[in-house]
C-alpha cells in the first residue's frame, strides 16, 4: 500500500482538488513537499509513491527533485547552507566567501558537518546578484536569506541557530586546524 496516502489520507486528497483530474501531475510538487516535511528528504520510495499518485513516472518525480535545490534525496544537515557562486556573484567575493566559511566550519561545498547540524552546498542563482556573497538557509521548510555576507557574520548566525537548534554550540575550526589541500583542481 501506498504509505504515502495511508499516512496522509486528507493532505494527499486536499492537494490533488486543487488540480483538474486530468492534470494530477502538477500536484508532484506539493506532494514532495508533504513527502519531505516528515524527515527532511524525499526516499526514492517516497518518489515512487507520488508518481503512482499523480500518475507519472519515478524518473520524472526524481527529476523535480533534482532540479529544485529546495528538494534533497538524503539526509543532510538540519541548516542547509545554499551559497551562489553565478559569475556576478563571484565578481562580488562569492567564491572566496564559500572557501572560508567552509574552512571555519571543517567542510567542503556537499558535505555535512560531523554533529550533522549543517549542509554546506554550493548553488547556482539565488536571484540576489548585487547583494553577494549571500547564503539561502532552509531549516525544515523555512528559507531565509542573508545577504552581503562575510564568514565571520554567517558563523555569528550559525551559533545562535545551533544554540535554538541543539542548545550546543556551534564546532568551528581554528585557523591552524584549517589545512589547505595541496594540489587538485579549482572547478
Amino acid at each position: 500500500m501506498n504509505q504515502l496516502l495511508k499516512k496522509y489520507p486528507e493532505e494527499v486528497n486536499r492537494i490533488l482538488s486543487r488540480y483538474p483530474v486530468d492534470r494530477k501531475q502538477s500536484a508532484v510538487m506539493p506532494l514532495l513537499h508533504l513527502a519531505q516535511g516528515e524527515a527532511g528528504f524525499v526516499s526514492r520510495a517516497a518518489m515512487q509513491e507520488i508518481a503512482e499518485i499523480a500518475g507519472v513516472s519515478t524518473t520524472e518525480v526524481a527529476s523535480v527533485v533534482g532540479f529544485y535545490t529546495l528538494f534533497h534525496d538524503a539526509p543532510e544537515g538540519k541548516i542547509r547552507l545554499q551559497v551562489c557562486t553565478d559569475v556576478a556573484c563571484d565578481l562580488r567575493g562569492a567564491t572566496e566567501y564559500l572557501t572560508g566559511l567552509c574552512a571555519q566550519l571543517g567542510v567542503k561545498p556537499g558535505e555535512t558537518s560531523e554533529d550533522s547540524l549543517i549542509t554546506i552546498e554550493e548553488v547556482k542563482c539565488l536571484a540576489a546578484c548585487d547583494k553577494a556573497p549571500l547564503f539561502q538557509a532552509q531549516i525544515g521548510d523555512e528559507v531565509e536569506y542573508h545577504e552581503n555576507q562575510t564568514p565571520a557574520r554567517t558563523v555569528d548566525w550559525l551559533r545562535s541557530m545551533s544554540a535554538a537548534i541543539n542548545g550546543t554550540p556551534l564546532k568551528t575550526v581554528t585557523p591552524e586546524e584549517a589545512k589547505p589541500e595541496e594540489g587538485g583542481s579549482h572547478e
